[in-house]
């Protein structure tokens, strides 16, 4: 019960490692808001966790300012405040220089950063009342490193990494504590999508991972 009395808003807690999150936080005792783009998953992590009164789902669209600002207000109303905003949501667009788009660009940018970017901005009134409030931006080791035709997804967690250390400093004299968490290679929907892009096996994937 390490997270008893707290209220998180958690984004992209459909699959992976965002339901992960999710479930974790709710059996550590807090109040859970998950949203998500992807109701139909977000149902499913409902439907595993056994639907606890303390977990809720809302759709959102991080890349829209709008739904974004909605999914807060709701998330604050629903919990009555927030404690705890975890910037999962993540869009995975790939390819090397010349074979992406400027709406490949676009999406992951406006999802990866801007988006989260946004969810903090809209989340602080909420955040300076907690008592003891903090941001987890989950950015990735693809924010550290290269990787061959991985341009578009490894520059938006790079700036992710940078976002975080801006809003760390910024947010110190509200005494908002904020850091990223940078997870390397885990077997999620998203790799399988990420298989498929490639062309590759399972097998070859988590050989090369």
């Amino acid at each position: 019960m390490r997270l008893d009395s707290k209220k998180a808003l958690i984004t992209g807690g459909s699959s992976g490692i965002g339901r992960a999150i999710a479930t974790l936080f709710a059996k550590e005792g807090a109040d859970v808001v998950i949203g998500d783009l992807d109701v139909e998953g977000g149902n499913q992590t409902l439907r595993q966790m056994r639907s606890p009164s303390n977990v809720h789902f809302i759709e959102a669209d991080i890349s829209n300012e709008d739904s974004v600002r909605n999914t807060v207000d709701q998330a604050a109303e629903l919990m009555g405040g927030i404690d705890i905003l975890v910037n999962n949501a993540a869009a995975f667009v790939f390819g090397t220089v010349d074979q992406v788009t400027v709406d490949d660009w676009k999406r992951v940018m406006d999802v990866n950063v801007v988006g989260s970017a946004n969810m903090v901005k809209y989340s602080l009134p909420s955040l300076k009342e907690a008592a003891n409030p903090a941001i987890v931006n989950i950015a990735s080791v693809s924010g550290f490193i290269a990787q061959p035709a991985f341009i578009p997804y490894n520059a938006s967690k790079g700036a992710v990494l940078q976002l975080t250390r801006c809003l760390a400093m910024d947010l110190a004299e509200f005494n908002i504590r904020v850091n990223s968490v940078c997870p390397g290679t885990i077997f999620t929907a998203a790799s399988e999508r990420h298989m498929a892009f490639e062309g590759v096996t399972k097998e070859k994937f988590i050989k090369e991972a």
